[in-house]
C-alpha cells in the first residue's frame, strides 16, 4: 500500500490481500483495512457529537434544531455521496485486476460528475432555508434556530461532497489512512471553531446555532483540501494516474449507472426518516431533543459498522478483480462476525448506562424521560442495522446496487412509515413504539439484503 501521507513516498505494492501470512477475506485482513476507517468515521461522528453537545448547553430547542436541520441536510445531501461513493467500487476492482494506473481517472470523472450539481444545492440552501425550514412546520421553538444552522451548513455541501469522492478513491486500493488523517485534522478545525462561533470565543463573534454550521462548513473544506493535496503527490500519479484529466463521458456514464442507485436508495431511505422526525418535531422540542440525542448515541454503533462495510466493500471489489470469489464471499463474512461483537458491546451500554450518555446532551427532565425507554429500542435496532451495512457493502463492492434501492425504497415508504405512524399515532403509543416502527424496517430490511448475498447473483454482475 501506499501510505500517501508523505506526498514524495516511493510507490510500493499492497499485496495484503495475496500474502500467506493473512487469510485472504478473514477477519484479520477485514479489521487491518477498517480499523482506520472506523476511526475515521469516529472523527465525522465527532463533528455531528460536538456540534449537538456544545449546542445543547444553550437549550432544548437548540439542541432540537441541529438534530432537525442535519438530518434535512444529509436528506437533501446523501443522493450525491451515496452516488461518488461508487468511486470505491471502480477502484477496487481496476487494482484488483492489476490496472492500477487507471484509478486515478475515477475520482476525477467522480469529481466532474457529482460536485458542480452538489454547488447548487449548497447555492440552494443558502438561498431557501428559511421557506424551506418553514413549510415543514417543526415546532415553533425550533424553526429559527433550524433555518441558522441549515442555512449556513450550505456552505459546506461541495466541500463535503468532493472529500467522499477523494476518501472513496483512498479506500478503493487499500490506503484508509490517508482518509483518516484528513478527517481527524478537519474535526479539529471543527472542535475549535465551534467553541468560537457558537459563544463567542477566541476572539470570534457569538453566533450561536449559526456558529456551529459554519464551523462544520469550514471543516468540511479543510478535509477536502487536506485529501487533494495527497491526491497529487508524485508518489500516486506515478502509481495510480492522478495527474489531471479532463471529463470522459463514457467513464461519468459508467459511473452514474453504477452509483446513482446507490444515491436513491440513501435519499429515498433518508427521506422517509426525515418526514418520521419531522413528524417527532411537531411534537414538540423535547420529544426532538431526545430524539437528537438517541440517534446520536446510535453512531457509535453506525460509525463502526460503516468502517467494516467500507473495508468489506473494497476487499469484495478487489477480489472480484482478482476474479477470486471465494475471497470475497470470507470478507463479507469477517465483516458481519466482526459487527456482531461491536453492536453487542454498543447495545451493552445502551442498555446498562443510558443515563450517564443521555446527560451528555441535555440535562432537561423531559429529554431524560423520554429519552431512557429509547435505549432499549436502540440496543435492538442498532444491530441490524450494522448487519445492513455490511450487506449493503458487500454488495456494493460487486456493483450490485440496484436491488438495495428498490428493497430501501419499498420498505421505507411502505413499511417504516406507516408503522411508525400506526404505533406512535393510532395506537398512541408515543415516541418509543413510533420508534419501534423503525426496527421492524431495519429487521426486515437486513434479512433481504443477507438473503441477496447468500443467492451468490453479484457474482454475474458487469459494472
Amino acid at each position: 500500500m501506499i501510505h500517501s501521507s508523505d506526498p514524495e513516498q516511493k510507490p510500493i505494492r499492497d499485496d495484503r490481500p495475496r500474502t500467506s501470512s493473512v487469510e485472504r477475506g478473514g477477519v484479520r485482513e477485514v479489521l487491518i483495512l477498517a480499523i482506520p476507517v472506523v476511526l475515521t468515521h469516529i472523527s465525522i461522528t465527532g463533528m455531528q457529537i460536538v456540534d449537538s453537545v456544545m449546542v445543547g448547553q444553550l437549550g432544548s430547542p437548540q439542541l432540537a434544531s441541529v438534530g432537525f436541520g442535519g438530518v434535512w441536510l444529509w436528506t437533501l445531501v446523501c443522493l450525491f455521496v451515496g452516488t461518488t461513493t461508487c468511486v470505491q467500487t471502480f477502484v477496487s476492482q481496476h487494482f484488483g485486476s492489476g490496472n492500477h494506473t487507471a484509478c486515478g481517472a475515477w475520482a476525477w470523472q467522480g469529481l466532474y460528475a457529482i460536485v458542480p450539481v452538489s454547488l447548487l444545492l449548497g447555492v440552494g440552501l443558502f438561498a431557501g432555508s428559511g421557506a424551506f425550514v418553514t413549510w415543514l412546520e417543526p415546532d415553533a421553538s425550533i424553526t429559527p434556530f433550524a433555518i441558522d444552522y441549515l442555512t449556513t451548513r450550505g456552505y459546506g455541501v461541495p466541500g463535503l461532497v468532493a472529500a467522499v469522492t477523494l476518501s472513496s478513491f483512498f479506500r478503493g486500493f487499500g490506503d484508509t489512512r490517508t482518509p483518516l488523517y484528513a478527517t481527524v485534522f478537519a474535526n479539529l478545525v471543527n472542535v475549535v471553531l465551534d467553541y468560537g462561533l457558537i459563544f463567542g470565543k477566541l476572539g470570534l463573534p457569538e453566533l450561536g446555532v449559526a456558529g456551529a454550521g459554519i464551523a462544520t462548513s469550514i471543516a468540511e473544506w479543510a478535509n477536502f483540501f487536506v485529501l487533494f493535496f495527497f491526491f497529487r503527490s508524485k508518489a500516486l500519479m506515478r502509481a495510480f494516474g492522478t495527474q489531471f484529466i479532463g471529463p470522459n463521458r463514457e467513464q461519468i456514464r459508467r459511473l452514474l449507472r453504477t452509483g446513482l442507485p446507490v444515491g436513491a436508495q440513501w435519499w429515498l431511505e433518508m427521506a422517509s426518516f426525515a418526514i418520521f422526525l419531522t413528524l417527532v418535531a411537531r411534537m414538540g422540542d423535547a420529544p426532538m431533543a431526545a430524539s437528537q440525542a438517541f440517534i446520536s448515541l446510535l453512531s457509535i454503533s453506525f460509525m463502526q459498522a460503516q468502517g467494516l462495510g467500507i473495508a468489506v466493500t473494497t476487499l469484495v471489489g478487489q477480489y472480484i478483480g482478482a476474479r477470486d470469489f471465494d475471497a470475497a464471499e470470507r470478507s463479507f463474512y469477517s465483516g458481519i462476525r466482526l459487527c456482531l461483537i461491536i453492536a453487542g458491546v454498543v447495545g451493552a451500554m445502551l442498555v446498562l448506562i443510558p443515563e450517564p450518555l443521555l446527560g451528555l446532551y441535555s440535562d432537561d427532565p423531559r429529554v431524560l424521560a423520554l429519552g431512557r425507554p429509547l435505549m432499549l429500542v436502540g440496543a435492538v435496532f442498532q444491530i441490524f442495522d450494522a448487519l445492513a451495512i455490511i450487506a449493503d457493502g458487500g454488495l456494493r463492492g460487486a456493483g450490485d446496487t440496484r436491488w438495495p434501492m428498490i428493497a430501501r425504497f419499498l420498505l421505507s415508504w411502505f413499511l417504516f412509515l406507516p408503522a411508525a405512524y400506526f404505533l406512535g399515532v393510532v395506537l398512541e403509543g408515543g415516541l418509543t413504539w413510533a420508534w419501534g416502527g423503525g426496527v421492524i424496517y431495519i429487521a426486515a430490511l437486513t434479512w433481504l439484503l443477507l438473503a441477496r448475498f447468500r443467492s451468490g447473483r453479484w457474482k454475474h454482475i458487469t459494472i
